[in-house]
């Protein structure tokens, strides 16, 4: 079966690699008993792929049970998984069939598998490795015939290390893992499913469907998003409610987009499957130093200025002539050489001796200070505008040379107000 009859089917919405890739190896899975261990961060839609292994196996007759193991209480979950033999515990008033009963010959699926009791834990084992399980409160053994699907947003790798879950039940769960990429790195899906949920939403209140201008699409792309599918959809339905205006700008996008120091940098992950990210970020803050350099370099030729006006010379100890002396070398721009006979008169640097050195012979010189402008934000601007003449106006590009984001880019021309 062609993947895009599976999306439309269990309505799955994107073309990115990563989800074609996980629908794939669903497919693929689902007419074994393998266990199958669904991975991605919270909000990436992990609970449709349970469903289309269970439709596509040999078990699609038998019952499909969904089990969220993080909202279940510890001291019940087992008793919700394998079931209890009345008098059990105080409340166990009856006999109660468990949930791995009540899926013979269907399918389990675990969410948040992460979040079981290690007790719980070796009895999933057992139920894994034998197919057998006691109720709680019982001593005879009972057979299942179940295939077990689970998933989490945890870390499993970081959680078997800290002890948090055991090794022999993680290997046993992930014979087939599957991976569900972060909406992140989907940005081509972004606003395919935004213009999907706006649909839902204008039939769901009767109203005319939301529309985003191409800046606002720029925007919506470049967040992380990191309530992924879940918090994009959310956004939209507050939007659709909203705005009596159905044809959305940027501005008013940027107004439902919660905005966190950081979100315009790359995410730091335990295992980048790209160089890139870091080489922004390193851009940017190397943008930084250099600004901050920039700054110093001002602070110092302003007080230099200061001590030549106020009686013609500079009385400095040795170290700090030998500093002088470097900018003079080096031509860092600090000081412009000027030969006109009508110019100030030459600036006479007097070398005083400072502890533990020895005194040095004055240091003259024909130069005449310079003054330029000392303003960060004048620097940031002329580099805006510099990035956006290179690429005749298209910030993605300039974006990516300044080393920033394009988000950051967009607010920035606002902010400054340049006309690109």
């Amino acid at each position: 079966m062609e993947i895009q009859n599976i999306k439309q089917r269990f309505g799955i919405i994107g073309n990115s690699f990563g989800l074609n890739r996980a629908i794939d190896i669903a497919v693929q899975v689902a007419p074994t008993d393998l266990s199958v261990l669904i991975t991605g961060e919270s909000g990436v839609g992990k609970e449709t792929f349970p469903k289309i292994i269970h439709q596509f196996s040999s078990r699609k007759h038998g019952p499909y049970i969904a089990v969220n193991c993080g909202a279940i209480p510890e001291g019940t979950i087992d008793s919700e998984l394998f079931g209890h033999k009345k008098g059990a515990f105080t409340g166990a008033l009856s006999d109660r069939k468990g949930y791995f009963e009540e899926a013979d010959n269907g399918t389990i699926f675990l969410d948040e598998i992460g979040e079981l009791p290690l007790s719980t834990q070796v009895r999933l084992l057992r139920v894994l490795e034998a197919g057998e399980f006691i109720k709680v409160g019982s001593s005879e053994v009972l057979k299942t015939n179940v295939r077990v699907v689970a998933a989490t947003n945890v870390q499993m790798e970081k959680a078997t290390k800290e002890g948090k879950f055991r090794e022999d039940l993680f290997y046993r769960l992930s014979s087939v893992p599957i991976t569900i990429p972060p909406l992140r790195e989907r940005t081509e899906d972004i606003h395919l499913l935004f213009r999907k949920f706006a649909h839902d939403f204008s039939e769901r209140y009767r109203m005319p469907s939301i529309k985003l201008q191409p800046e606002a699409v720029d925007l919506l792309t470049q967040y992380r998003w990191p309530g992924n599918i879940r918090q994009l959809k959310n956004i939209t339905e507050q939007i659709s409610v909203i705005e009596e205006e159905r044809n959305i700008s940027a501005t008013t996008l940027q107004h439902y987009i919660p905005y966190h120091t950081g979100d315009n940098l790359p995410a730091l992950m335990e295992n980048p499957t790209s160089k890139e990210s870091s080489f922004s970020n390193e851009r940017e803050i190397l943008y930084k130093v250099l600004f901050d350099m920039k700054k110093d370099m001002g602070d110092l030729k302003k007080l230099v200025l200061e001590m030549i006006q106020q009686d013609g010379s500079i009385n400095i100890d040795s170290e700090h002539a030998q500093i002088i002396q470097k900018l003079y070398d080096k031509d860092v721009d600090v000081f412009h050489h000027n030969d006109d006979p009508g110019s100030t008169p030459p600036v006479i640097i007097k070398n005083t001796p400072s502890r533990n050195t020895d005194i040095h012979e004055g240091i003259e010189d024909t130069e005449e200070f310079v003054e330029e402008s000392l303003s960060l934000e004048e620097k940031e601007i002329e580099l805006i505008k510099k990035a956006l003449d290179k690429y005749n106006g298209k910030r993605k590009y300039a974006a990516k040379d300044l080393g920033i984001s394009e988000r950051t880019l967009y607010r920035k021309i606002k902010e400054y107000d340049i006309k690109s």
